[in-house]
């Protein structure tokens, strides 16, 4: 089977390498098994700026050999080493074609390539009727077929229902231990993501970050207004950012803030 990446997948040249290199790489190591890689995330979706990360999604016919694990761990390597900041930020997981076919209950963890990592690990973080439903709406093919023909389709129903859980099993663990917020880049992030799981409540449909925070600012309750800015303007620098104490304010009302998403919710 021959691949070839489209030709402008994104506004940033010197991203469009770094995919380009990723995806002759992964043709070279699995050959015939390699089904499609995807764009997803919010360079499918909308909503990318140079502090996105670059989400990806690989399928393949089959679990990858141990010969082709060893393959891929040196390839993500040396990609992560090239002259590039994107280089960094690639995310994603590696999908058998049955297990992204349809919603997997059971949760199984995939090969995930974290983002700021250079390794793959065993994770579920990917394997949700979420990330299932951005890549058949809005995926970007690098190559492989429409994403349609590879997912089946999830409900507004479904959507809502998985978000509802993520809301309430998140917000468990964010008061069990508030401390793992306490950095300028999480909590932010944890600020924006409820607001966009309270809009995907609301519509049926994921939006971007930023559409979420529009959103938020404007139908829910004023006085969250501030923190929903703030939040969305700490977003450059992550990798600065988490070493730096949140602001105790802040960290204290985004505890406020996801009491009150959960009684909206």
């Amino acid at each position: 089977m021959g691949f070839m990446i489209i030709a402008v997948p994104t506004a940033y040249p010197e991203l469009n390498e770094v995919l380009q290199e990723m995806v002759t790489s992964l043709q070279a190591i699995l050959g015939d098994h390699l089904l499609a890689i995807y764009l997803q995330g919010s360079f499918a979706a909308g909503g990318w700026d140079e502090d996105s990360d670059v989400d990806f999604l690989v399928v393949v016919d089959y679990e990858v050999s141990k010969s082709e694990l060893a393959a891929l761990q040196a390839m993500h390597a040396r990609i992560y080493d090239l002259d590039s900041c994107w280089a960094h930020h690639l995310e994603g997981s590696y999908f058998p074609k049955d297990t992204l076919r349809q919603d997997d209950p059971s949760r199984a963890p995939l090969l995930y390539l974290d983002n700021t990592s250079r390794e793959l690990i065993r994770s579920n973080h990917d394997n949700t009727r979420v990330v299932r439903w951005v890549t058949r709406e809005f995926g970007i093919a690098l190559t492989g077929p429409d994403p349609c023909a590879l997912i089946d389709p999830v409900s507004a129903e479904q959507l809502q229902q998985e978000v509802l859980e993520t809301m309430r099993d998140w917000a468990s663990q964010l008061f069990a231990d508030p401390s793992q917020m306490d950095n300028r880049w999480f909590q932010p992030y944890v600020v924006l993501s409820y607001c966009r799981m309270l809009h995907t409540l609301h519509t049926g449909r994921i939006g971007s970050k930023l559409a979420g925070a529009r959103w938020a600012m404007s139908a829910l309750d004023r006085r969250w207004v501030d923190l929903i800015e703030r939040a969305w303007e700490e977003r450059p620098n992550p990798s600065l950012k988490i070493q730096q104490k949140a602001d105790p304010d802040d960290l204290k009302r985004t505890l406020d803030f996801i009491k009150y998403a959960l009684t909206i919710g």
